[in-house]
């Protein structure tokens, strides 16, 4: 394909996302941030088997590097999702059961 070409769909892949995350509502980004984590999860799996898939060593280095960007971002993800479900709880007011 063309660089120009890829280019394009590239910018306007940006472009697209950013918009269409501005106009979800904010009561609506913690059920999507759990679906993009189980998205990740699938990353993390898929990294992982690409490990197995030779033993040349530059599938080795880049399943290795899918392996930990997937991790960091299952992990950062759910940790995300914790934060703002913590937001929605209600703050004990003096300690009344």
């Amino acid at each position: 394909m063309e660089p120009v070409f890829l280019t394009f769909v590239f910018a306007l892949s940006i472009f697209l996302g950013f918009e269409l995350i501005s106009k979800v509502p904010s009561t609506l980004h913690t059920p999507l941030m759990s679906g993009s984590n189980a998205i990740s999860g699938i990353t993390l799996i898929g990294s992982l088997a690409s490990l197995k898939a030779d033993n040349m060593k530059v599938a080795i280095v880049l399943g290795t590097l899918a392996v930990a960007f997937a991790t960091i971002n299952v992990v950062g993800g759910y940790a995300v999702t914790d934060r703002m479900l913590g937001m929605f709880k209600k703050k004990d007011e003096g300690g009344s059961k």
